[in-house]
């Protein structure tokens, strides 16, 4: 059953990326349509805004792909001095904080989009976008991310006690 849910799991985190990408290219789309408008003399309200929440949303959803990879900065330097038991304490000790913090980020974050749908809050910009709509993405990304930071620690948990 736990292969099967790592199977899965990391499934989610690579779908997580490819989700991260598509935004990337709405990125791209929204400040080339951005450049174009300009060119030709006519405006399109909320371009800059709409590059923006994309970009929010690449990044967090960005998050678990890439820290599965190892893409994030680790503390490889420090973990290089050590080896056998001490090595594999430390390593649990970090992932233990890196998934207590980014639980606490995504637990506030979907706080926030909560709290954004009940007062109906919209954006400060040319738009007026329900602020809540570009709020789900970053809760969700962060929400897959502490999900793929506490599997790892469950994993390296697994490895102590095998």
């Amino acid at each position: 059953m736990f292969k099967s849910l790592d199977r899965n799991l990391n499934k989610l985190y690579k779908f997580s990326g490819y989700i991260a990408a598509i935004f990337l290219i709405f990125v791209a789309v929204f400040i080339l349509i951005g450049i174009s408008s300009r060119i030709f003399g006519f405006y399109i309200r909320g371009l800059a805004e709409y590059s923006g929440y994309c970009m929010a949303a690449a990044s967090f959803f960005a998050l678990a792909f890439t820290f599965v990879e190892g893409g994030h900065i680790r503390i490889t330097l420090f973990l290089e001095k050590l080896s056998g038991f001490k090595k594999k304490l430390i390593e649990i000790w970090c992932l233990s904080m890196a998934s207590f913090f980014s639980g606490y980020l995504a637990f506030y974050f979907i706080k926030m989009l909560i709290i954004s749908y009940k007062f109906q809050e919209r954006s400060e910009g040319a738009d007026e976008i329900l602020i809540w709509i570009p709020q789900t993405s970053v809760a969700i990304g962060s929400t897959i991310f502490f999900i793929s930071v506490f599997h790892q620690f469950i994993l390296k948990v697994k490895k102590l006690n095998d």
